[in-house]
């Protein structure tokens, strides 16, 4: 069975009232994807990185992040995990704003939302921290392409 960690990134958040968080875990499930751990870390460059590290030798095959992915002076998410995904996949990224812009118009880009692979080759999505956007990530690409992408980077 597949596995999917989620790690939410906000000051405001907690698992109780993490809306988006649970929509990812909800999806995760409808597609028989077991969610082993669900995380709220704050928006800090070395919390962010402690727990994805952290999250990463559980071993699961997929890590979704929520949050902070945008431009404010907060959003440092992008910051602190894309040196941590040595192979990017750019479609993921260049795609979801795409999707994003004819439902949100020009706001969509400011999304620095990306996917790519870890050093443990696990599959790693990164989200902004909107539940719409979490719900279009995971709906139009992330669950009809997972498989794929796990299927191929292990080959």
């Amino acid at each position: 069975m597949t596995t999917a960690t989620i790690l939410t990134i906000s000051d405001t958040r907690t698992l109780d009232n993490d809306k988006s968080g649970q929509t990812i875990a909800t999806a995760l499930a409808t597609a028989e994807i077991s969610v082993s751990q669900r995380l709220v870390v704050p928006d800090d460059i070395v919390a962010i990185q402690s727990a994805f590290l952290k999250e990463e030798q559980t071993d699961p095959d997929i890590i979704i992040t929520n949050g902070g992915t945008g431009i404010a002076r907060r959003d440092v998410t992008f910051d602190a995990l894309e040196p941590l995904l040595p192979v990017t996949i750019p479609g993921f990224g260049e795609q979801f704003r795409q999707i994003s812009f004819e439902e949100i118009g020009t706001h969509a880009l400011a999304s620095r939302a990306l996917a790519g692979f870890n050093v443990r080759e696990q599959l790693c999505f990164v989200l902004p921290g909107s539940t719409s956007a979490c719900q279009t990530a995971l709906q139009q690409l992330i669950l009809p392409e997972l498989h794929h992408l796990l299927f191929e980077r292990r080959k």
